[in-house]
């Protein structure tokens, strides 16, 4: 699996480090605990099973856009087999715009392959903050850092392109 990603500027990036930092302090959660060195607080834009012939180009393209605005604003929380705490990225137009660029690359013609969650309509725009697949395991409210109780406003810098299957990285746009 292949997702396309965007990468918050360095204050943003420190505000959510530290955000997973407080959440493993309280025992909670996090990704603070996830150790490898691609990890880093992103949002994902849109995932495909491969990268379609010239999608590197067009994705590379598609993010001259870049710097856009981000605001984060609340919590999410996602069940399933995994649960997910996430910081609500509240999308603007340009935010969508790009999102739908994206899934196009990745998608031409409407085809399958990849999260339909990433599908325009049913895209959910956050940052990840922690996961579990443990019952025992919660997010209770009053012990989330207060910083999650307020918007932080920022800007998208840089984008990235992920493999799962070799776990490695590579810049699209603005990645140090």
């Amino acid at each position: 699996m292949h997702t396309v990603e965007l990468l918050p500027d360095p204050a943003t990036e420190g505000v959510v480090r530290e955000v997973w930092r407080a959440l493993a302090a309280r025992g909670l959660p996090s990704l603070d605990s996830h150790r490898h060195g691609t990890n880093r607080p992103h949002l994902t834009l849109a995932a495909a099973d491969e990268l379609p012939g010239d999608a590197r180009r067009r994705l590379e393209a598609a993010m001259g856009v870049l710097p856009r605005p981000l605001c984060l604003a609340g919590t999410l929380r996602f069940t399933g087999r995994t649960r997910v705490l996430a910081w609500r990225v509240v999308p603007g137009p340009g935010l969508l715009d790009l999102h739908r660029a994206v899934w196009d690359v990745l998608h031409p013609g409407g085809g399958e392959g990849g999260n339909p969650l990433h599908a325009p309509g049913r895209w959910v725009p956050h940052i990840t903050l922690g996961r579990t697949r443990s019952r025992s395991g919660d997010w209770a409210e009053d012990l989330l850092p207060a910083a999650l109780g307020l918007p932080w406003n920022g800007m998208f810098t840089g984008a990235r392109t992920y493999d799962s299957v070799t776990r490695t990285t590579a810049p699209l746009r603005g990645v140090p």
